[in-house]
This record gives C-alpha cells, structure tokens and sequence, in this order.
C-alpha cells in the first residue's frame, strides 16, 4: 500500500516540523542554531539546566516537551536517527553554567554514541559539572535482564518531568541526579504493536505484523520484542502488560503509582482510555492506589497502531514534582 501522508519535500520533514512547533507554541519555545529547541523564556543561570535530544518522527517527543518545569533544550536528529555528538555539544555549550548540566540519554545505539562523543568535547573544551542519566527502562527483554540491554522508551517523559521540576525547584545537580535515578529505578515501559509503521521519508514498513497479530514488547523503531501472539482484548492486553509491569517495579498493596497509556499514534483516544481503564482497575484491585495519570501520545512512532503502557512507584517528593508547574508545548500542568 503507498505511504499516504501529508508532507512536502521528504528531505525536509524536519526543518518543517520544527519550524511550525516555534510557529504553534512561539510562547514556549524557539529553534536556534538549526536543529537545537529552547524555551523562549530562559531559567535563572543559577538552576541547574535539563537537556535532551533524539531523533524525529516520534513527536511530541522530545522536543515538545521544552519549557517551564522540563527540559531547557531538546537537540533534533533526522528521522529515526540521532543527532551527531557535535550538535549535542553545542547544547551543552549554550547551556553550560556554574550550576552544572544534565544530559538525558535514551539507551539506543546512535543516542549513546551522540552522548559520550559530546561529553568528550565538553571535557576537551573546559567544561565541568555534567552529568548523564540514561532511559532503560523498557522491561521487553526481561526484567532482569542487563540494563545495557533495556531501551529507553516513553517513560522518559514523566522522568524529565521529575527532573525539570527538581532543577526548577533550584536543587543541586547532586540532587536532581539523585532525584531522577530513583524515579527511574522504580520506573517500567512495555510496549504492544497492532500495525507497524512506515517510514516518512521512503515508505519503507517499519517491522512485520500480520492481520491478525499483536507484538508486546516491539520497540519505537519496530525492532522485535519477543512477544507476537494473536490479538487480545483490551481487558486482556492490560492484564498481561500489568502483571509484568507490577513485578518489575515491586509494587504492592498501599503502594501509590503513576500509570500512563501512551498511544504510537495511530490508536484512538477511545482506546486509550479503555485499556487505561482496564489497567486501572486491575492495580486499584490489588490495592495500589494511583496519582493523576496521562493516556495520550507523548513519544509515538508515526503511524503505529498500539501503545506503550509506562508504571512507576512514586514517593511524596515525586508525587509533588510531577504535579509542580509546567509549561511545556505537549505537557502543561497549573501545578
């Protein structure tokens, strides 16, 4: 079947894309030196700075998520393809300051190559107080498999709401650090794959499902998760999803949780929000109780037909700064 999208030249999917984020949220953010997005209102030089980057194709992330109580950059590669370490160097360049810089790093290949090709030019030019915290938190290979085998996927979302909101509270790099990787350690994502994806610029499929197939664990660049099966219900796609959820986050009955559904971006808010539903219910029974939680598109792969289904445990302190003030194109919150 052609590829049936709405674009222009395919070369230039992603100056256009970022040009009409900086035109739709103007307020938010701005693009500076290309492919580097910022918030059009800077913190004090005395805060701690939260910078990310990725690939495109998997809007909103990363770079909607750019402002107030989040990320102050975000660093764009082409499709599907991480930026080059010197692009993420310059972020770190703008961004540098006595209060120190947190790279966030999704572990994939491109993304950890960019990472320590910049920390090395950040070293070689002088600059000090950086640190790096890596997404991997995709529990498909197993839950106790080692983390240089786990993905980053969705939940590096709600992990650079935790962070943005420390360094917006003014906490140390020590602590923002320290912040984040307990969030992370009490972190999961799993993914499920109805229909694969094609890729914007050459329409090639992304992955192989047949008609009557889902995949739970297939990762946001159609790599294999192991899981193909016929396709479940709602109610039992949930049910299988939660149960290996729960055993890798080591909740328990009084335990509170963050759940987020996020949707690939090609499956309806009415199925969401059932299979939010369904989850829901299955953690409520088992006497976890849950803080506000998202079932929307944060991090999606084109047209993908599916969701990533995100829990974490949450604390008192991570309870609040997920509900502190943000800003954000695609995350706004009153606080």
């Amino acid at each position: 079947m052609p590829m049936k999208k709405f674009m222009n030249d395919p070369t230039n999917l992603t100056a256009e894309m970022l040009e009409g984020l900086a035109l739709a949220y103007s307020d938010k953010v701005k693009i500076v030196n290309e492919r580097i997005v910022v918030r059009t209102q800077p913190k004090a030089e005395d805060k701690v700075a939260l910078i990310c980057f990725g690939g495109t194709g998997h809007e909103p992330a990363m770079h909607g998520f750019v402002g107030e109580g989040m990320a102050d950059a975000a660093v764009a590669g082409d499709v599907f393809a991480a930026p080059g370490g010197p692009k993420v160097f310059d972020a770190i360049d703008m961004f540098k300051r006595p209060a120190g810089v947190i790279l966030l790093t999704l572990n994939h290949n491109g993304d950890r190559m960019a990472a320590r090709k910049a920390l090395r030019l950040a070293e070689k030019a002088g600059i000090e107080n950086i640190k790096e915290i890596i997404v991997q938190e995709d529990i498909a290979p197993g839950i106790d498999a080692d983390p240089e085998d786990r993905r980053g996927l969705g939940g590096c979302i709600p992990l650079m709401k935790v962070m943005g909101a420390a360094c917006e509270a003014g906490k140390s790099i020590d602590e923002v650090l320290a912040i984040g990787e307990a969030f992370h350690a009490q972190l999961a994502t799993l993914s499920v794959a109805l229909k694969v994806a094609t890729h914007p610029q050459n329409g090639a499929e992304i992955g192989a499902l047949a008609d009557d197939e889902m995949e739970i664990g297939m990762g946001q660049h159609g790599e294999g998760g192991g899981g193909v099966m016929k396709i479940q219900s709602a109610d039992e796609t949930a049910k299988i999803m939660v149960e290996r959820l729960v055993a890798a986050t080591k909740l328990q009955s009084g335990d509170r949780a963050l759940l987020i559904i996020n949707g690939s971006g090609a499956t309806t808010a009415m199925e969401m929000l059932i299979c939010y539903r369904a989850a829901a219910k299955i953690l409520m029974g088992m006497g976890i109780s849950l803080v506000n939680g998202l079932a929307t598109e944060l991090l999606t792969v084109q047209e993908m037909a599916g969701f990533q289904m995100t829990l974490a445990k949450v604390t008192p302190e991570t309870e609040a700064l997920l509900a502190a003030k943000a800003n954000a194109p695609y995350w706004v919150c009153n606080g």
